[in-house]
C-alpha cells in the first residue's frame, strides 16, 4: 500500500491492503503514540470507535476495539454512525482518541481507518507518521508492553450515541423545516437511520431512498455518486429538492425540484450568503480549493465576499480555516465544513442548513443556487506519464500560457498531478464547453509529449 496514511486516513481493499491484522496493529500504535505525547497522562483513556454498515467494518471494529483494549483504552462502541458524528462524539464524550471504519464514497470491497484527535479533530501528520513508524517497528519484532489485570480497557455499546448526534444536528438550525418536502438518498450507508430521524424532527416531510443497508450494497448506484435516482424521485414525488450523501455521509449534494444537480460550490455560496446574513461569517471569507469553480469564484467577488483556496483535500480546507479562523469551508464534491458546528465535513448538518435556507427566505433550491453560474469544466486524465516534471517543463509552461490569453478572465487551466498514480490532470474552465474540449484536448496532447 506504501505510504499507509493518505489524506484521509488509511484506505484499501478490505481483507487484502486492510486486513484485521493493520487493523489491530494500527489501533495499538495509536494508542502507544498518544501515550507518549500525553493525551492519557492522569486518567484513564476513552475512545469512541463506530463504523459505517460494509460487512467488513464488522470484522474491522472487533480488531480496533481489541487493539485499543489490549492497550489499555476503554472503548465506547457507538456502532453504525456517520464519520462526522464520530467526531462530534469524541469532543463531546470528552474521549481521547476516535477511530471511524469507513471507505466514504468508494465501493463496498473497499476500508478505511480514520483516526480522530480528542475534540474530535483530525490527527496532525507527524501523528500519522508517527503511529506508521511505531506500527512497522512492532510488526517487524518488538513486543508490546502490554497492561494486565484491571489495566486493560473495558469495552461497552453507546447506543446514546445516536440521539445525543440528532439532537446535536436540531439544536445548530437557525430554523425549522415545516412545510419542506424533501427527498433524501442515504447511499445505504452511515446516516441511513441518522438522516430521516433528523430532517423529521426539524419539521420536513422525508421521503427516502437507498436507506436499507445490508452490508454489500452501500454506494451502489445511488448516493452523491450516483445522483440518478434522487433526480428521478424528487420529480416524481414533487418534493422541494433532494439532498444524498455518500457512504459515511461527509458529503452532501443536492438536486433541485426540476432534478437539476446542485453540487457543493452552489451550497457553499447559499450558505456562505446566509452566514453572512447571521453575521457568523468571519472575515466573510469562504475557503475552498484549487477546483472549485471559477463561476464561484467570480460569485463571491460580485457579492464581496472573499475565497481562498487550498490543495484538493478537506483536510486542507480545514488546515486553512483553523489557522485563519474562517467559519465556512469545502469542495466541490460536496464536503462542506461549518467551523463553529463540526470539526468535519458533514453532510447530515450541510443539508439541515440548505434547507434551513430554503424555508426561512421561501425561495426555490433553483432559485438560491443561481447567486452563481457554474462554467463549464472539462478534466482530462493523461496516464504514463512523468508527473514530477509538471511545474519544471519549459514546453508545458508555454503552453499553458498560451491556453491562458485565450480563455482569458473567464476560463482557467489546472495542471495537477495524481496523487496515487502516474497521471496527470488536465483542468480547463471556460464559459462555453466545446472551448474548454477543445484548449483541454490541447493541453492534454501537450503533456503527452512533454512529459511521455
Amino acid at each position: 500500500m506504501g505510504r499507509l496514511f493518505g489524506t484521509d486516513g488509511v484506505r484499501g481493499v478490505a481483507n487484502a491492503d486492510l486486513t484485521a491484522e493493520l487493523a489491530l496493529g494500527l489501533s495499538v500504535a495509536a494508542a502507544h503514540v498518544l501515550a507518549e505525547t500525553g493525551t492519557f497522562e492522569g486518567h484513564r483513556p476513552t475512545a469512541v470507535v463506530g463504523r459505517d454498515p460494509r460487512a467488513s467494518g464488522e470484522f474491522l471494529e472487533a480488531a480496533v476495539v481489541a487493539g485499543l483494549a489490549s492497550a489499555g483504552v476503554d472503548v465506547l462502541r457507538v456502532g453504525v454512525l456517520p464519520t462526522p458524528a464520530v467526531a462530534y462524539l469524541t469532543g463531546a464524550l470528552g474521549a481521547d482518541l476516535g477511530v471511524m471504519l469507513s471507505a466514504s464514497h468508494n465501493a463496498m470491497p473497499d476500508n478505511g481507518i480514520k483516526f480522530f484527535a480528542r475534540g474530535g479533530h483530525k490527527l496532525a501528520d507527524d501523528l500519522e507518521d508517527r503511529i506508521e513508524s511505531v506500527y512497522e517497528e512492532h510488526r517487524t519484532g518488538a513486543p508490546w508492553t502490554r497492561p494486565t489485570g484491571s489495566g486493560v480497557g473495558r469495552v461497552r455499546d453507546y447506543d446514546e450515541g445516536f440521539d445525543k448526534y440528532v439532537a446535536h444536528l436540531i439544536a445548530v438550525l437557525p430554523n425549522r423545516l415545516d412545510g419542506l418536502k424533501i427527498v433524501l438518498d442515504e447511499a445505504h450507508g452511515a446516516a441511513a437511520r441518522v438522516s430521516p430521524e433528523a430532517f423529521s424532527r426539524a419539521g420536513a416531510t422525508v421521503v427516502t431512498i437507498g436507506a436499507e443497508p445490508d452490508g454489500l450494497n452501500i454506494n451502489d448506484g445511488c448516493g452523491s455518486t450516483h445522483l440518478g435516482l434522487l433526480k428521478a424521485a424528487v420529480v416524481e414525488h414533487g418534493a422541494a429538492f433532494g439532498i444524498a450523501h455518500d457512504g459515511d455521509a461527509d458529503r452532501c449534494l443536492a438536486v433541485d425540484h426540476t432534478g437539476a444537480e446542485v453540487d457543493g460550490d452552489q451550497i457553499l455560496a447559499i450558505l456562505a450568503l446566509a452566514m453572512r446574513e447571521a453575521g457568523t461569517l468571519r472575515g466573510d471569507t469562504v475557503v475552498g480549493t484549487v477546483m472549485s469553480n471559477l463561476g464561484f469564484k467570480l460569485a463571491m467577488e460580485r457579492e464581496g465576499l472573499s475565497l481562498v483556496q487550498t490543495a484538493v483535500g478537506d483536510r486542507y480546507v480545514l488546515e486553512s480555516m483553523k489557522e485563519h479562523g474562517y467559519a465556512l469551508g469545502g469542495e466541490q464534491s460536496g464536503h462542506v465544513i461549518v467551523l463553529d458546528h463540526a470539526t468535519t465535513g458533514d453532510g447530515t448538518l450541510t443539508g439541515l442548513m440548505l434547507a434551513a435556507r430554503v424555508a426561512a427566505t421561501g425561495r426555490s433550491l433553483a432559485d438560491l443556487a443561481g447567486v452563481m453560474e457554474r462554467l463549464p469544466q472539462v478534466l482530462v486524465n493523461v496516464p504514463n506519464v512523468d508527473k514530477s516534471r509538471v511545474q519544471t517543463s519549459a514546453e508545458l509552461a508555454h503552453a499553458v500560457a498560451e491556453a491562458e490569453r485565450e480563455l482569458g478572465t473567464t476560463g482557467r487551466v489546472l495542471l495537477r498531478p495524481s496523487g496515487t498514480e502516474p497521471l496527470v490532470r488536465v483542468m480547463v474552465e471556460a464559459a462555453d464547453i466545446e472551448q474548454a474540449r477543445s484548449v483541454a484536448g490541447r493541453l492534454a496532447d501537450v503533456v503527452k509529449s512533454a512529459l511521455g
